[in-house]
């Protein structure tokens, strides 16, 4: 392959496979090439050092030294926005491709000592909740293990899961049957509360749910529609004030005197200075799954178990202290 005639001044550049070629014959960092497909994913520099954790300094320094040893202009400004040039648009889909290859070489190779990218979706609540512990163990013991988290609603999540997009999800287990070409692990099991503020003085949550401002989950995503599916079997029209996708700003609109709703009652930590009270709502008919889906057959499934191993150790620990809680009769949150 002639690479003259991307030094040669007003030569023209073909762009695609060739391009790509060259940025593998040169020992591209694969860090830049992530940062170009950050950058363009998110049509800002800004936004792009933020969910890389770095400066937009060095993501520039880094799309500076993608371009000068490609010979072409991947991006331009668009207003406050950043898109891809023709041939930065042109070497999209290969970079990707590119990219998810060097992921499997890596999980392959991995064979005594696990490594490569693992890719995690997650919804909001075990994004605060359930996370974090298992992180803190998988970052210490497994540091060749790149773990990137994708936030997404369950339905999201799960499409991206079957898609090979997300090596994992945690999410809430659908109401259909699971392909078999998935597997599933429960991590939590959350009952359905009436959430109500706690100076409020009446206990019975189907006379609550008839009577006060209600403040509902976005009935789309799949823990609304089991709360819908509640209100259904119960015949509660509750007096609906507002609807949104978020359980941590439900419960700080109930603080704050807006209204009643209806949550699952998601694993802590919740949002500190609350004055709240939970009501259990008596039926486990829809109460919600929290864990795990992949695929059986993906090339990165033993990442999947050392994460489920750890998981595992995780969530039993956190049984025993509740158990030890509720023998000293400590009540918890």
């Amino acid at each position: 392959m002639n690479y003259a005639q991307y030094e040669r001044p007003g030569a023209p550049i073909k762009y695609g496979q060739n391009l790509l070629q060259k940025i593998v014959f040169l020992g591209m960092d694969t860090r830049f090439l992530e940062t170009f497909l950050m950058v363009v994913e998110n049509g800002s520099i800004a936004e792009a050092a933020r969910r890389l954790n770095l400066t937009s300094a060095a993501v520039a320094l880094r799309l500076h030294a993608l371009e000068k040893d490609i010979g072409a202009h991947l991006l331009f400004r668009s207003g406050r926005t950043v898109r891809p040039t023709e041939a930065g648009t042109a070497i999209l889909g290969r970079a990707r491709n590119f990219l998810s290859d060097m992921r499997d070489l890596r999980s392959i190779a991995a064979s005594d000592v696990p490594a490569g990218e693992f890719r995690l979706g997650v919804i909001q609540t075990a994004l605060s909740g359930l996370l974090p512990e298992i992180l803190a163990v998988m970052t210490e013991k497994y540091r060749q293990i790149l773990i990137r988290i994708i936030r997404g609603g369950s339905a999201e999540l799960y499409a991206r899961v079957l898609e090979g997009d997300l090596d994992a999800a945690i999410i809430i287990q659908p109401s259909f049957t699971i392909p078999k070409t998935c597997d599933w692990r429960v991590f939590r099991s959350e009952r359905l509360v009436a959430l109500i503020p706690q100076s409020m003085s009446v206990r019975d949550p189907r006379k609550i749910l008839r009577t006060e401002p209600f403040i509902r989950q976005d009935h789309k995503s799949w823990a609304g529609r089991l709360i819908e599916g509640y209100l259904r079997k119960a015949r509660i029209q509750p007096h609906e004030r507002f609807e949104l996708d978020g359980y941590e700003s439900i419960a700080i609109m109930v603080d704050r005197g807006l209204g009643v709703s209806l949550v699952h009652d998601w694993a802590p930590p919740w949002p500190e200075g609350l004055s709240l009270t939970k009501i259990p709502v008596g039926d486990k008919k829809f109460g919600r799954q929290i864990g795990l889906l992949w695929m059986r057959a993906s090339i990165r499934v033993g990442l999947v178990y050392r994460f489920l191993k750890e998981a595992d150790t995780v969530l039993a620990s956190r049984k025993k202290e509740l158990r030890d809680d509720r023998t000293r009769g400590n009540s918890p949150r």
